[in-house]
């Protein structure tokens, strides 16, 4: 009573039944056919290991229905909304041994397969007033309606598995015990130094001979020690619980035949404790309000002999420790190295290095010359002059020879003052963990500190003035005549007591 859809075939005999744009038949709902709740179990649990029901659960129905035959199957139908849904949904039923069918009302006809990538439409309808009438290759059938399952209820009744591999499992837990037990476990957590949180639940009585309300205290531990697994699932009395979910946990041990993770039916503000070997889950409608458990532990109180306290009758600073200062060498890279000391044997080659130094290097280093050397320092790294003994700066007053630590190891501004300097001095530590103290105001640029001032000698200015101190010369020519040595003067005749210079040389 099925026929195949045909590409770009547009009429359509099952009502609902439309083609979707990719021309694949499809109706408002789907529906999944199961022969028995094993095979929905197994449906559940298949599909949620990879996929959510949260995109289901809006349209999402549990149904059992039966055939004429009086032979009852289970249905679960759901909004189709698009063929990659359905596709999902076809493939989970195949491997579960299920039908998916789709449709609008009643009439559902087979969804498509591998023989009819189009889908199928069914060629005669049958007349009924039956709830439900599915049409495929192999049969077709009637059902009416039996009654509905909650996908809720479904869950809480099924029975989780044996699973031991949950005992080793991280992350919170639940933690219920009973009345007699918990203060109890509450002292030995707190006295094994684990965090959580407790709360005291209460129960209806279990049957009439009850006076009262069962109380059970319900702890959430965020991580329980690996060594306290063993002995959390081993106790009487003590049930331990892995979270499963929003609102959900299944017992330690166990696991849950379908991923409830994936089951958004539980209420998030509430919690339901699913437990094993048959047993009736725990259901708080409400989380109660937790505690500290640090707050309840057990509290102890000392004996009072009726006696004065003990007070004291005076107080006062105890005696300080002081321990020498030591500079050892350290195995940490070099950092912030900007300063150097040269020695005074060194200053002559300092002088022979600055005609090398470039012109940023001079520019922003800094000076101080005193009897135990020269203090250079450079806020930029002192590095380019390779000379003395280089410094580390740990404190804007404060250096220590590079590839050295102090100890005992503190903070720089606690050796600073420690070491009593002013605030106008800066210190440098030697190896041998003697401080030197140089002034700030003794630092001034390199760049002033390495020309020499030379003298002027004013040489043009003395020659002029020499030359204008000289009276002029006054020159007269007059005839010789014939015998001109004959006008010349002779000289004056020697006195006695005056000694007459040799004979060519010339008085000048």
């Amino acid at each position: 009573m099925l026929e195949r859809i045909a590409l770009h075939q547009t009429r359509l005999r099952t009502p609902g039944l439309g083609l979707e744009g990719k021309g694949v038949a499809l109706g408002a709902k789907g529906l999944v056919l199961l022969p028995s709740l094993d095979r929905l179990v197994a449906w559940l649990s298949v599909y949620t290991r990879e996929h959510s029901l949260e995109d289901l659960m809006p349209s999402l129905q549990i149904q059992i229905v039966r055939s004429k035959l009086g032979t009852r199957e289970i249905t679960l139908s759901f909004a189709a909304e698009s063929s990659d849904r359905m596709d999902r949904v076809a493939e989970t039923a195949r491997l579960v041994g299920g039908f998916t069918f789709t449709g609008t009302s009643r009439h559902f006809v087979q969804y498509r397969d591998a023989a009819a990538p189009f889908g199928y439409d069914a060629t005669q309808l049958i007349s009924t007033d039956a709830a439900l009438v599915l049409y495929h290759d192999r049969f077709t059938q009637v059902y009416e309606l039996d009654k509905e399952v909650g996908l809720k209820s479904l869950l809480l009744r099924l029975m989780p598995h044996v699973d031991p591999s949950t005992l080793e499992e991280s992350g919170a837990r639940y933690i219920v015990a009973e009345q007699g037990l918990g203060p109890a476990l509450i002292h030995y957590f707190v006295r094994s130094r684990v965090e959580g949180e407790v709360a005291v639940a209460e129960w209806p009585p279990q049957s009439a001979f009850d006076e009262g309300p069962v109380r059970r205290y319900v702890m959430k531990i965020p991580d329980l020690p690996k060594r306290m697994r063993p002995l959390m699932a081993a106790t009487p009395g003590i049930t331990t619980f892995l979270p499963a979910g929003p609102g959900v946990a299944v017992e330690m041990g166990y696991r849950h035949p379908v991923a409830l993770r994936a089951c958004p039916v539980f209420d998030a503000g509430g919690l339901v404790l699913l437990r094993g070997r048959g047993d009736e889950p725990w259901t708080l409608e409400k989380t109660p309000q937790m505690g500290d458990l640090r707050a309840f532990a057990r509290v102890e109180l000392r004996q009072v002999d009726g006696g004065e306290s003990a007070t004291a009758t005076a107080t006062g600073l105890p005696d300080p420790v002081r321990v020498p200062l030591r500079v050892v060498p350290s195995p940490s890279p070099w950092k912030n190295v900007t300063a150097t000391w040269i020695d005074p044997a060194q200053i002559s080659l300092l002088r022979r290095i600055a005609y090398a130094l470039p012109h940023q290097t001079i520019l922003r280093t800094q000076i101080a010359l005193t009897h135990r050397g020269a203090f250079l320092r450079s806020s930029s790294g002192i590095e380019a002059i390779p000379l003395g003994t280089f410094f580390v700066e740990i404190h804007p007053s404060l250096y220590i020879p590079a590839g050295y630590d102090v100890t005992p190891a503190v903070a720089p501004e606690v050796l600073y003052r420690a070491l009593g300097a002013s605030s106008s001095q800066v210190l440098f530590i030697d190896t041998g963990a003697r401080p030197m103290a140089v002034e700030e105001s003794a630092f001034s640029p390199l760049e002033s500190a390495l020309l020499e001032a030379q003298a002027w000698e004013p040489i043009v200015a003395d020659a002029i003035h020499r030359a204008l101190e000289e009276a002029p010369v006054d020159l007269k020519l007059e005839p010789l005549g014939v015998f001109a040595l004959s006008q010349v003067t002779p000289p004056p005749a020697p006195q006695e007591g005056v000694p007459q210079l040799p004979a060519g040389e010339a008085k000048g």
